[in-house]
């Protein structure tokens, strides 16, 4: 797996990479991440990759980080039976 560019954002890291004809696009916040995979035939180039980190995407992948924090908190909290 080649790492082609790590990205700097104020509520998560970036890393894009290369590997076996796709790009992965890996998200990192705490103890959690989100990763996606596109197959290169997909995009054009690598700096069309980087475009799909516009803001509207950006703030989905947020929203998710969110929403799997509390469903991990959730899960580690309620009552078992």
């Amino acid at each position: 797996m080649r790492v082609i560019q790590e990205i700097n954002h104020p509520n998560f890291k970036i890393t894009l990479f290369a590997w076996n004809n796709r790009y992965i696009l890996k998200f990192e916040n705490g103890k959690l991440e989100q990763t996606y995979k596109i197959d290169q035939f997909d995009i054009a180039s690598e700096n069309e990759l980087k475009e799909l980190l516009n803001e509207q995407f950006l703030h989905f992948v947020h929203h998710q980080f969110n929403a799997m924090e509390e469903q991990l908190y959730r899960t580690l909290h309620e009552p078992r039976t």
